[in-house]
């Protein structure tokens, strides 16, 4: 759908076509942002679903955004580390009225881990569970987007964060 600025953007067909519509000439990871943002409306809420390792830092960043955008459009937020939701709020998500607007971010792992005795690794899983997650979503017709950072985890949720901070401005 969208690679730059270190960011690559992915969605399902229809959600895409509609932010495509919406970005116009302001093909940048800002203008999906803002179109994706802008699907907000008063009764919604804002979910940040961070597969990305879970730390202080990474919270403080998605924090971040997720108080920026709780205080531009005025409405509830929340922020999970997957994929530890999955099984609590995550629930809701997918089967609770059609209310979110759900921005996903993964990411490469920096350090790999073989599942012991099988040919795959954890970061497999993890990505295997991002994608299925997103799926389900999209297939329950709500707004979502993900938003892959790669392996510089810390450099991508900066440059997030000030594309989602000039997307609400």
């Amino acid at each position: 759908m969208f690679e730059g600025n270190g960011a690559k953007l992915f969605s399902d067909a229809k959600n895409a076509a509609a932010l495509k519509q919406s970005v116009g000439r302001d093909n940048t990871l800002t203008g999906y942002l803002r179109a994706h943002l802008n699907l907000l409306g008063a009764i919604d809420y804002f979910a940040l679903l961070g597969y990305i390792e879970m730390n202080d830092a990474n919270e403080a960043s998605l924090q971040s955004m997720r108080h920026a955008v709780r205080d531009k459009k005025r409405v509830a937020t929340c922020l999970g580390f997957g994929p530890r939701f999955l099984h609590s709020t995550g629930q809701a998500y997918k089967g609770g009225p059609n209310s979110g607007v759900f921005l996903q971010i993964t990411c490469d792992d920096a350090e790999d881990i073989p599942v012991p005795g099988q040919t795959y690794t954890f970061g497999i899983v993890k990505a295997a569970q991002a994608r299925g997650d997103f799926q389900v979503l999209a297939d329950r017709d709500r707004r979502a987007l993900r938003v892959h950072l790669g392996a510089d985890v810390a450099a991508g949720l900066a440059t997030l964060r000030k594309a989602v901070q000039e997307a609400l401005s």
